[in-house]
């Protein structure tokens, strides 16, 4: 028996085609726009994640100025509170009057201490005429060492450059170191050499006494000027004596 196979050909119409081709053209523009979707999905996590790893930073560094900024301030009550009562007239001697800059020179304290001279300061007015010296670290027995035997930066940037460059130094009430600083007016003239053996005059503008625990005179902000600021303790120790400087 014969099988007689019929097949029945289906007609596709052209509107039955331009309907397969827009289902087409919808399907793969859904995919795309999900595509689309999923990536702005991924990129908006990802600009979140790295805004809040950058958060993280700026907080991590926030508390470590913070943190440093508190130490400063320990450091400055220790080292200036009620200790200004002699000064060792064999380091004076040796730093006053130094011509030679080289802060790559390391010299050791005879308590082991170590720094180097990065500029000096000299103010005619009141015959100041020391170097600055930096230690290597932030401790307040590092720092009351080397007070004993120059000013010594306390905060901010190297000597002559943008910001504001804060120098500490005892008040010993006998015209040694910075005893005579409370003296200045506005208007003086600090001058200092920094390392490249570049000298810059600076105006004193402000003078002003502060509590031991205010710290407030080594902020930065300085609107990209280059400023100095003198830091040392009244006659009876009390408070803090700030002196500060624009280069000219």
């Amino acid at each position: 028996m014969n099988q007689i196979l019929v097949t029945k050909k289906l007609y596709i119409t052209p509107e039955l085609k331009k309907k397969k081709k827009a289902y087409k053209a919808y399907f793969f523009l859904s995919v795309f726009l999900i595509c689309i979707l999923i990536s702005v999905y991924i990129y908006a996590e990802y600009d979140r994640n790295k805004s809040e790893e950058a958060s993280a930073s700026l907080l991590e560094d926030f508390n470590q100025e913070n943190a440093e900024l508190a130490n400063k301030k320990n450091i400055l009550v220790a080292v200036l509170d009620g200790t200004d009562e002699g000064t060792n007239s064999d380091s004076t001697t040796t730093q006053k009057n130094q011509s030679a800059i080289n802060k790559n020179k390391k010299v050791k304290t005879d308590n082991g201490y170590t720094y180097s001279t990065i500029a000096s300061i000299n103010i005619p007015k009141i015959n100041v005429n020391y170097s600055i010296i930096d230690g290597e670290t932030d401790s307040v027995e590092e720092t009351d060492a080397l007070l004993k035997i120059s000013p010594t930066k306390f905060w901010g940037p190297d000597p002559n450059t943008v910001g504001n460059f804060c120098v500490v130094g005892h008040n010993y009430r006998n015209s040694k170191f910075f005893s005579k600083v409370p003296n200045l007016k506005n208007g003086d003239i600090i001058e200092i050499t920094d390392s490249n053996n570049k000298t810059l005059r600076y105006s004193v503008y402000s003078k002003y006494e502060v509590d031991p625990n205010d710290i407030s005179c080594i902020d930065q902000n300085t609107n990209d000027k280059k400023e100095v600021t003198l830091i040392t303790c009244t006659n009876d120790s009390k408070l803090r004596v700030i002196v500060k400087a624009r280069a000219l």
